[in-house]
């Protein structure tokens, strides 16, 4: 075990053999061996009072996957260890015993049943970032009352508004009262001084997202956002400005792609609770310049919008019309567009044309947070700039909130709230050309490369050094 993982131990043994019913904080970066830290403290727990007919208990977020991978490292690690792997037995599906004493794994879903466990030795909440704060107290928390058992919190920081969040507020208090640690928080520069090997997965995952990406900024440096906020503040905007001219034509030799979210409100008839713009009619194209030259660097692509178009009230016939010249006068090598509901119409056809350059995009709540958290990625790591940059256009993303949902799916709803309105003119604030951009992130998920010029590797005459004396 690293010194980071056994820090924590005296103080749990501690507040369990006293029934001090304390509650530790474990705060671990991803895949710094939280898990492992969790798995062995409970087999060494189990192993230590098996002569009494105790109940460890632990929640995880959902039943499958996680609930099922935590009970089955806990029965490797009992297999693995001399002490415990001819002593410890099944009880049920979801608990496992040693002696007397016995380890529960319950799922911490809003729909499971757990009533009738007793976690009289201690309770384990695992990524409690991702447990609804309403469901500990009312279901998982009462467990402990009969012997106040100590409570382990653990996961990784997420926003202000979780559990794990509440739970370390509250021990930092106790903390300050008795002067006794509860709170053990550690990041990822903690690690990388012990694992090396971390740090470097930590350097190209920054790469890739950049540091000030939510995923990065709260699973690798406990650094906390804002569960509702605006998504593009002024800094994240400043990174997206154009670094050249517009283009009026295409330009030999560049590659184009370009990006159409359809008109007809997709978002809206998702009902995605207030982050849609009911009555949005346009549909908004974008010409992208993909700048390969970053391939070298950051191993993708840099996406530059050069150009905008934006329709209005006209039937997709029509629009599928312009889009073909379009089309003709810039020769994308790909299309990617919005399919959802009436986008489905204009999809078709265009697929039809030119089923090797469309790519299709359904939003559905799920598809739509990734495909915000992949633009904030690009964003972030300066590899979009927008060269038509308008007013309208920075107020639509000065507008433009987004909010995250506890659990394990870590979904953004993101958009330009309902009923929005400009100040200076009172009309609708949409959210149109920034739902264009975003569908940069579909571009990037393709694997791009730079060609090369050919070339040609002489070969040996095998004839040359052939002894010819024969």
């Amino acid at each position: 075990m690293r010194p980071y993982q056994l820090a924590p131990i005296p103080t749990i043994l501690h507040s369990i053999s006293n029934h001090l019913g304390w509650t530790i904080i474990l705060i671990l970066p991803r895949q710094s061996g939280k898990d492992e830290l969790l798995v062995w403290l409970k087999v060494f727990l189990l192993r230590l009072f098996s002569h009494l007919p105790v109940g460890i208990v632990e929640f995880n977020p959902t039943y499958k996957p996680q609930t099922i991978n935590a009970l089955d490292r806990f029965e490797t690690a009992l297999k693995q260890h001399i002490l415990t792997r001819k002593r410890w037995r099944k009880r049920g599906d979801f608990m496992r015993a040693l002696g007397l004493a016995k380890c529960s794994f319950l799922s911490g879903e809003p729909t499971a049943n757990v009533v009738g466990s007793t976690a009289s030795l201690a309770l384990f909440i695992n990524e409690a970032q991702d447990i609804a704060p309403a469901d500990f107290d009312r279901k998982q928390d009462p467990m402990t009352a009969s012997t106040n058992a100590t409570k382990v919190i653990a996961g990784t920081v997420w926003t202000s508004r979780t559990l794990l969040a509440r739970e370390m507020r509250a021990a930092l208090q106790a903390e300050e009262q008795d002067g006794n640690r509860r709170v053990f928080i550690y990041d990822a520069n903690d690690v990388r001084k012990i694992v090396p090997w971390y740090g470097a997965h930590v350097d190209e995952k920054i790469r890739k997202l950049g540091r000030q990406h939510p995923l990065v900024k709260t699973q690798y440096f406990n650094e906390e956002i804002d569960a509702q906020a605006g998504m593009f503040h002024a800094g994240r905007r400043a990174l997206m400005l154009g670094d050249q001219p517009a283009h009026e034509t295409p330009i030999p030799g560049h590659i184009y792609a370009m990006t159409i979210d359809v008109g007809g409100q997709d978002e809206a008839m998702l009902e995605l609770d207030g982050m849609s713009n009911p009555g949005r009619d346009y549909t908004t194209l974008n010409i992208v310049d993909v700048d390969l030259s970053t391939l070298q660097t950051l191993q993708a692509p840099t996406y530059r919008v050069v150009k905008r178009f934006s329709w209005q009230g006209e039937s997709h016939p029509i629009i599928y019309g312009k889009i073909l010249s379009l089309v003709d006068a810039w020769t994308p090598m790909f299309i990617a567009i919005d399919s959802t509901g009436v986008g489905e119409g204009l999809w078709g056809m265009l697929a039809r044309t030119y089923p090797t350059k469309i790519i299709p995009f359904k939003f559905t709540g799920q598809s739509k947070s990734e495909l915000g958290y992949g633009y904030i990625a690009i964003i972030e790591t300066g590899r979009f700039r927008d060269c038509e940059f308008t007013p309208e256009i920075d107020l639509q993303y000065a507008n433009c909130e987004s909010e995250i949902l506890i659990g394990p799916a870590h979904t953004m709803r993101w958009g330009v709230p309902n009923n929005t309105r400009n100040p200076a003119t009172g009309e609708l604030v949409h959210d149109d050309h920034i739902i264009a951009d975003a569908l940069i992130a579909v571009l990037d998920r393709l694997q791009w490369y730079a060609n090369s010029p050919t070339q040609i590797a002489e070969a040996q005459d095998p004839l040359k050094n052939m002894d010819r004396n024969f």
